[in-house]
């Protein structure tokens, strides 16, 4: 990428180079060395400019649709409805738990900026709160063993609560401090990734066995 806005600079200053030895050869009356110089100028020059419009509008497309790795979650299935989940943090030590029910469920609080702030470079930023499982039937929801497991005491991020209240209120870069979940079922063997993109939590399956799992759900 550094090589690229390097070309275009020497481009661009080639052309200014040539319309500044078009200005010359005007005053020294030799008309079509000075258009020579004037036309290739301004070919330059406007060939820097269509390409830094194209490299400004991907890398404002790459900058609003970035996604940071958040966690990966390994499921071993233990009996009907009762899963063992090994969830590796992408900063931090891994942990286990057990879950009941169909589904899981990842929760989040995030910070989200405005998207001059992600054209600046502020990704957003979030804190894990909770592991849950959860049924795929309401009434089983309301009937049948919950389990929750807090992540918010030792899970990775900052603190965006507290991150969102200091922020002088005319930065106007933060947007919102809200809280985000994604979830998808369990299955034997399955692995999902988790990324944070700058509106909040995505999970997807990453092999065979949680592919297979969300393929009908």
């Amino acid at each position: 990428m550094d090589l690229v806005w390097l070309t275009l600079a020497l481009i661009g200053l080639t052309g200014i180079a040539l319309l500044g030895r078009c200005g010359l050869r005007l005053r020294q009356r030799r008309r079509l060395a000075a258009a020579r110089s004037g036309l290739g100028g301004g070919f330059c020059l406007a060939l820097a400019g269509l390409a830094l419009a194209v490299g400004a509008n991907l890398y404002t497309y790459q900058r609003l649709s970035h996604e940071r790795p958040v966690a990966r979650l390994h499921f071993t299935q233990l009996e009907t409805q009762r899963f063992r989940v090994r969830i590796e943090p992408a900063s931090g030590p891994s942990r286990r738990f057990e879950l009941a029910g169909d589904q899981w469920q990842l929760d989040a609080r995030v910070l989200k900026w405005r998207p001059l702030a992600n054209l600046l470079g502020f990704d957003a930023l979030y804190r894990l709160e909770r592991l849950s499982g959860r049924y795929a039937r309401a009434t089983a929801e309301a009937e049948a063993p919950r389990t929750v497991h807090a992540l918010a005491d030792r899970g990775p991020g900052l603190g965006v609560a507290a991150l969102a209240r200091r922020l002088p209120r005319w930065t106007g870069l933060a947007d919102a401090a809200y809280g985000s979940a994604t979830y998808l079922p369990m299955a034997d063997g399955a692995t999902y990734a988790v990324t944070l993109t700058q509106s909040g939590l995505v999970a997807r399956p990453v092999n065979p066995a949680a592919k297979r799992a969300t393929r009908h759900w």
